[in-house]
């Protein structure tokens, strides 16, 4: 056979591939494989079981495998039942490695892409899993990355991997990037709900991607390529962290005019058209905002382009928790004198964010960490984490358990600090009993307007 005649034959088969692997997403008979069953994956399979699709959850974390297999949900906002209504279906399974991968049609991989300590995306958690799935890869399967990343990552390094199969992409697998838009706790919000952005790598990889979240996602998105995808990502993190760090900065210049900024914002907002709330905090938190930029920032460097405006945002935002601390030393030392070595300080919240068990990123643990080093005793109350769980940044806070929020139990600590404004907590018991309220959050304002004890930070 002449190279011509076997660059049409692999042609042939290319189509064959595509158009069988679209008529099966179409009809739903194709068996999908969500790698990473977190945050993401969960929610992701439940999605497609309810959409009547075959499913797959492969995790190599045998406790959320166990989890599910006891009907349990390991995630707050998931409620038993619909792990219990996901066990009950006869195509649902579930595997710890990637023997049976070929058995899949498409396989969606929700993996975390966090940052190492010098600030540099780290894909290796992407990149050893591509690498262990080569040699059960078989043609005519789709593969969708949804872990946030830098544009590019798709083209150059998903496919390279995919193709160490011996398999060549676009023609005998395809390969898409679909960024997952998950927000915990966001009841106006679900995975159904929120549109879904996909870019294939070709043509035949979009027009399977859309089909797949078509069944079930209420709107598909689509855009050009695989780069574009990923880009969307990293605009509407970095969108948000850009203004998250303006109102922080905002927040530290009208405390010194004696202006709560929290009641400009309130009013600001008022304003119908040109002004969109954003709201400042001790920190930032979860696994986008904090991270997700400096992706771009890290990219942006092989084209000698400097990012000093998000740059710029990230130091806003690192620095929040040392202006918390700042607060509350300052304050214990007026108003008790009070000095901070030696001081017992409670602090409500450990979660990143309101009304969820999710600590990824949280700023509550350099909080502690800050105020520990300065020789404070810190406890901490949190009904959504009843005990903190080992993390990258701070293992040593491993083990630790919440504390009651009890009348006497707030009396006698030094200082309370709001790091994060559960709905669950009574901000009107603590402000009349708490010495000293460092609210980052403005938790208090609708319990303590006149108390003297409240500070703002």
């Amino acid at each position: 056979m002449s190279a011509s005649q076997a660059a049409m034959t692999d042609q042939i088969d290319g189509i064959k591939n595509a158009s069988q692997l679209i008529d099966k997403i179409k009809n739903k008979n194709a068996r999908v494989a969500v790698v990473g069953l977190g945050y993401v994956g969960l929610p992701l399979v439940l999605g497609l079981a309810g959409a009547d699709l075959p499913v797959t959850g492969i995790d190599v974390d045998q406790t959320k495998l166990e989890s599910i297999s006891g009907g349990k949900s390991y995630l707050k906002h998931i409620p038993d039942d619909a792990i219990e209504t996901l066990n009950a279906r006869d195509d649902f399974q579930m595997a710890a490695n990637f023997e049976g991968l070929g058995q899949a049609d498409v396989v969606v991989l929700c993996l975390p892409t966090p940052l190492n300590k010098y600030r540099e995306p780290d894909l290796s958690y992407v990149t050893q899993t591509l690498e262990a799935m080569v040699p059960f890869i078989r043609a005519g399967q789709l593969f969708i990355l949804e872990s946030t990343t830098w544009p590019g990552t798709t083209r150059e390094v998903v496919v390279p991997i995919l193709e160490k199969s011996g398999l060549t992409c676009g023609q005998d697998v395809f390969v898409a990037f679909s960024p997952e838009r998950e927000d915990p706790g966001n009841k106006d919000f679900n995975t159904h709900t929120i549109p879904k952005v996909v870019g294939g790598y070709g043509e035949q990889a979009t027009e399977m991607a859309r089909s797949l979240y078509a069944h079930f996602i209420e709107k598909v998105v689509v855009v050009s390529s695989p780069d574009t995808a990923e880009a969307v990502k990293l605009t509407e993190n970095i969108f948000r962290s850009i203004n998250i760090a303006l109102v922080n900065e905002l927040k530290v210049i009208y405390d010194a005019m004696g202006i709560d900024v929290w009641e400009v914002i309130d009013a600001a907002k008022t304003k119908p058209f040109g002004f969109m709330p954003f709201y400042p905090g001790p920190g930032l938190g979860g696994h986008c905002i904090p991270i997700d930029p400096f992706y771009l920032t890290w990219k942006a460097r092989e084209y000698e382009i400097n990012t000093r405006f998000i740059e710029l945002a990230g130091e806003i935002i690192s620095h929040m928790p040392h202006y918390v601390v700042q607060k509350l030393s300052r304050n214990l030392d007026l108003r008790s004198a009070k000095s901070m070595n030696g001081a017992k300080i409670l602090m409500i919240g450990m979660a990143y964010k309101r009304n969820v068990d999710d600590m990824r990123e949280t700023p509550a643990l350099k909080i502690i960490e800050l105020l520990e080093d300065r020789g404070a005793h810190v406890d901490y109350h949190d009904p959504f984490i009843p005990v903190i769980p080992k993390t990258r940044e701070h293992p040593e806070f491993a083990g630790r358990q919440s504390v009651p929020l009890t009348e006497k139990g707030v009396a006698e600590y030094d200082a309370v600090v709001i790091v994060t404004d559960h709905d669950d907590v009574d901000y009107g018991m603590v402000v009349k009993h708490a010495l000293l309220v460092i609210d980052t959050r403005n938790a208090t304002a609708p319990f303590g307007a006149d108390a003297t004890n409240i500070v703002k930070a």
